[in-house]
């Protein structure tokens, strides 16, 4: 569970993604900025490392292959249509 701030004196215990969707919709204007400013400030942590590293040196490179074939072949789906 997260408890999120949402407006002055007031927290929300938040659990699911819908939760916390209505939450942030709930902010301010200046509170969104401020959490996503927040949140793209995180830090690479050692997944986020590894996965650059793979990138460079070519490791994922097939599996861009196959997703750009199945976009071509009309097997993508917008991720919105399946959240």
């Amino acid at each position: 569970m997260v408890a999120l701030f949402c407006q002055e004196d007031y927290y929300a215990d938040v659990s699911t993604v819908a939760e916390i969707r209505d939450a942030i919709a709930q902010l301010s204007l200046e509170e969104r900025a401020e959490l996503m400013a927040g949140l793209c400030a995180w830090e690479d942590d050692e997944w986020d490392r590894q996965m650059k590293a793979d990138a460079q040196a070519g490791k994922l490179h097939i599996l861009n292959e196959a997703t750009a074939a199945d976009y071509e072949a009309g097997r993508c789906a917008p991720l919105k249509a399946k959240l």
